[in-house]
């Protein structure tokens, strides 16, 4: 496990149709993720285990979860307990800081 991580260091994994991430860091209980979007590229409502608290760190995102949608953009953030489905639209080209709870198994 490292402590201290290079952005630079790590390499994006492409997604295709617009999306790509890097893992950032983890452990067997939490993850970091940097998931970046073009606009118009679709996060497909899923759901999944994990609880998940993710930044809007860059862009504009419609955010669904649970049935609601609102419309983010930088500096905001949401939350999506453990099981609820969600998704994500994305509006101007941004970025986002998923974490997860405990770490997904499935990205690395």
């Amino acid at each position: 496990m490292q402590t201290l991580i290079h952005d630079s260091s790590v390499e994006w994994t492409e997604l295709g149709a617009g999306i790509r991430r890097k893992v950032m860091a983890f452990d067997d209980q939490m993850m970091l993720v940097k998931v970046a979007f073009e606009p118009g590229a679709v996060g497909t409502l899923h759901q999944h285990p994990h609880t998940q608290a993710s930044y809007v760190s860059k862009g504009v995102f419609d955010i669904t979860i649970d049935g609601k949608t609102q419309r983010l953009s930088a500096g905001d953030v949401y939350f999506v307990p453990s099981g609820e489905v969600h998704g994500a639209v994305c509006i101007e080209k941004g970025e986002l800081i998923d974490v997860f709870t405990p770490m997904r198994e499935d990205f690395v």
